[in-house]
């Protein structure tokens, strides 16, 4: 791949096939995390920091042990030990580093482990054609992505806190609501750059 197929890799992850926006994965924290702009910032990074990693390893793990020794079965089981520790490792780290941001992400850090976007890409990549360079290229063009979305609507939640808003859409119907919208931004990207 030249230098202009990994600039439409990366903008087909992180736009046009967002995976809050439009594979729907990684909902949870995107409805959980999304209310206050430096949460969402801190998760975003944490998923970037995974999602890469995880996707990276998981494509090492795939090329050289399990296609070479006929174990496909125990993809997901490796995936998701994967992605575990990594999730471990970082709430160590943050707990550490950042005590604040650890109480603020609560139970979604380590909701991160179960996170279907971080498996999805995992999955995505093993089943792809992707080199190394690809693979990475497309994990972070996805975390950036789900970043992307989950900090739109963290800024959008905040605005809306000040907001006259009519009690039969307060709370998640809102937010759903504005999901719903923010899908149908990110779809019209779809017309922009070719879908990878």
């Amino acid at each position: 791949m030249d230098f202009g197929d990994l600039v439409l890799l990366f903008v087909g992850a992180a736009l046009i096939n967002n995976f809050i926006l439009s594979r729907f994965l990684g909902i949870c924290a995107f409805l959980g995390v999304s209310n206050r702009l430096s949460t969402a910032l801190g998760m975003g990074a944490a998923v970037v920091f995974v999602m890469t990693i995880s996707g990276t390893l998981s494509w090492a793990i795939q090329n050289y042990i399990l296609e070479p020794f006929n174990l496909p079965f125990l993809q997901n089981l490796i995936f998701i030990l994967v992605i575990a520790t990594l999730v471990q490792f970082l709430e160590m780290v943050i707990r550490r580093y950042s005590p604040a941001l650890y109480e603020a992400f609560g139970i979604y850090l380590p909701l991160i482990t179960t996170n279907c976007a971080i498996l999805g890409v995992a999955l995505l990549v093993a089943g792809s054609d992707y080199g190394l360079l690809e693979t990475v290229v497309f994990a972070i063009g996805s975390g950036i992505g789900w970043t992307l979305a989950i900090v739109l609507m963290a800024g959008l939640r905040e605005e809306l806190e000040f907001a006259d808003v009519p009690p039969s859409l307060q709370g998640s119907a809102l937010s759903l609501l504005i999901a719903a919208i923010m899908s149908l931004t990110f779809i019209g990207f779809s017309g922009v750059v070719p879908a990878l």
